[in-house]
């Protein structure tokens, strides 16, 4: 007996779950989600939401296979597919934040590390996931970014620029998956209470927070198909609901609405 003393436990202490190798699983025909940083926070909820509605969910953590260490994840992934059949959903959660320091103070090697997880991660696994959701059809990315991605930050300059370069490939997936069935989507999950928003000095006073509900509700509507007008575009739980999402689907989405990118003057050259 091993008292759970061989359970697989990351580095936060959370324990892993193994993986669901019953027989239902994807190569019965259910739809299979990987969703990384599934240990804890924002990831665990995702992960729980999407097995209460049926889907098969591989999850990930820094003891399955860190993000950044591209041996372990393409491992992983290959492992998922070998035991899975494929993957259908691509949910891009894990993420670090530095310190609440201005750039001048920031430590070097802790602003890189925010880039390797929050940036490098993301797009190592869209790699891996994206050929086999190419060869099934088509699949969905959705990755977990935040409203700091629109501006420049005063503090945690590392977690800010790692958020806006992740829309960037965010509209590049959307961009090469046009034409191979995938969508790609910006999920701003607000500031949910989590172990990370709670130890932040940001927070301190806050006392209303996005629930874990209004942010697995667009994952399960993302995760569905019933958004893809939004592929490529950022989405805002706690403001944005799927009523209001269909809505705006309905009208027609302008070109570069709901997208990061530069507001220009109409007289100015670069326009």
């Amino acid at each position: 007996m091993s008292d759970g003393i061989d359970e697989p436990v990351d580095d936060d202490g959370d324990v892993t779950p193994p993986p669901d190798t019953d027989a239902r699983a994807g190569r019965g025909g259910h739809l299979v989600a990987v969703v990384t940083g599934a240990s804890r926070g924002i990831g665990r909820h995702v992960a729980h939401a999407l097995e209460d509605a049926g889907w098969v969910v591989e999850r990930g953590s820094s003891t399955v296979a860190p993000v950044s260490d591209r041996a372990a994840v393409t491992a992983w992934v290959e492992e998922v597919v070998e035991r899975q059949g494929r993957i259908d959903l691509l949910v891009n959660n894990a993420g670090v934040m530095d310190a609440e320091v201005d750039l001048l103070a920031s430590d070097p090697d802790a602003w890189w590390h925010q880039q390797e997880v929050n940036v490098l991660g993301p797009y190592l696994m869209t790699w891996l996931v994206a050929p086999h959701m190419a060869a099934a059809g088509g699949g969905r990315v959705v990755n977990v970014n935040s409203g700091v991605a629109r501006r420049a930050g005063e503090v945690s300059t590392g977690y800010h620029v790692s958020k806006t370069a992740l829309a960037r490939i965010t509209g590049s997936t959307h961009l090469a998956g046009l034409d191979r069935g995938i969508r790609a989507f910006d999920l701003m999950p607000g500031v949910v209470r989590t172990d990370m928003t709670e130890a932040m000095e940001a927070h301190a006073d806050r006392t209303e927070w996005t629930s874990p509900e209004e942010v697995t509700t667009l994952v399960l509507a993302l995760a569905s198909g019933e958004l893809d007008a939004f592929s490529g575009r950022f989405l805002r739980a706690g403001v944005d609901t799927v009523d209001s999402l269909r809505a705006m689907a309905a009208r027609g989405l302008e070109s570069g609405e709901r997208t990061l990118d530069l507001v220009l003057r109409d007289d100015d050259p670069l326009a």
